[in-house]
């Protein structure tokens, strides 16, 4: 059982870092997260990105000092200035969000955010942009805001003086930066449609986007899928389910497709998921949900099974 938890008390954090190639450095940085009374529940390299996946539960203290030991390690064995990848990034410890699991309110990780941002920044003299809910300022609410332009980006602005962190040194090093947050579960759900065009499910996925103007709380983005023979998938993000939850974006999809004269084949949830998002017993059927495994997908039941 885990360690540190009081009256049901479950915090999450999520750290990302910039290594999804070298089998050493992600056994070093997983290894290093396992700290007592903290669980990895997930680990996923992604080598097209370059990104390395985590997911801890447990205390506010366990998952403090889990998500503290993975940066240290990646502080060490990752150099920015050689990281190439698909994906955005601004540091070897990427981004660090926590989010409420059990027992706990986003104020809550807001709080333990802001902590471990500050003595993130002191331990390994890195800096530090608190964003998300546990940003200081609103412009830094938005991680895409924050991580604008990546490490190359960051590095010669903060040379300039400008956007300068919030804790730690008003330089960056070869370790780059970190953006510590506080934020819900999101959920990466994606969308399979037939046909080959690329086009329509950008189209699609633009249409779903709440900075376009379309659902709120949801990102999306819209892409062909050579290894399941041209199909194409509009791929979103979740950020607060409770405000647009799975069934929503779904039946969003079907419309949107069917106006374009395509349909949806089948949908997947990518990671891990709050058991507060499936929100119906027929969800799974009704999503036409493929490979989901509520024993090692959903979050809360995580809790005292192995990694």
């Amino acid at each position: 059982m885990l360690t540190s938890m009081r009256d049901g008390e479950l915090y999450g954090v999520v750290p990302n870092f910039s290594e999804g190639r070298r089998a050493d450095v992600i056994d070093a940085i997983v290894t290093a997260l396992r700290v007592p009374g903290a669980r990895v529940v997930y680990a996923e390299a992604d080598p097209d990105h370059n990104r390395l996946d985590t997911t801890v539960l447990g205390g506010a203290e366990a998952v403090s000092a889990s998500a503290l030991a993975g940066a240290a390690v990646a502080v060490e064995l990752i150099d920015m200035d050689e990281h190439r990848g698909g994906h955005p990034r601004m540091g070897a410890a990427d981004v660090i969000p926590f989010m409420p699991v059990r027992v706990v309110t986003i104020e809550d990780c807001v709080a333990v955010a802001r902590r471990f941002g500050r003595d993130l920044a002191e331990r390994l003299d890195l800096p530090v942009y608190l964003y998300d809910r546990a940003a200081l300022v609103p412009e830094r609410a938005s991680l895409a805001d924050v991580r604008r332009g990546g490490y190359e980006g960051i590095r010669d602005a903060v040379a300039a003086g400008d956007r300068l962190p919030d804790f730690g040194p008003r330089s960056i090093g070869s370790a780059g930066a970190t953006a510590v947050g506080a934020r819900k579960p999101l959920v990466a759900f994606n969308v399979y449609l037939d046909g080959t065009d690329e086009g329509s499910a950008k189209q699609i996925a633009n249409a779903l986007r709440e900075s376009a103007g379309g659902l709120p709380a949801v990102r999306a983005i819209g892409f062909a899928v050579p290894e399941r023979g041209g199909a194409v998938t509009v791929s979103m993000n979740l950020v607060d389910h409770e405000v647009t939850g799975l069934r929503t974006a779904f039946d969003e999809v079907v419309r949107l497709a069917g106006v374009r004269g395509m349909s949806v084949t089948d949908s997947e949830i990518v990671g891990l998921v709050p058991s507060s998002a499936l929100t119906d017993d027929d969800i799974i059927g009704y999503l036409r949900l493929d490979g989901f495994d509520p024993q090692r997908q959903v979050l809360e039941g995580l809790v005292g099974d192995d990694p």
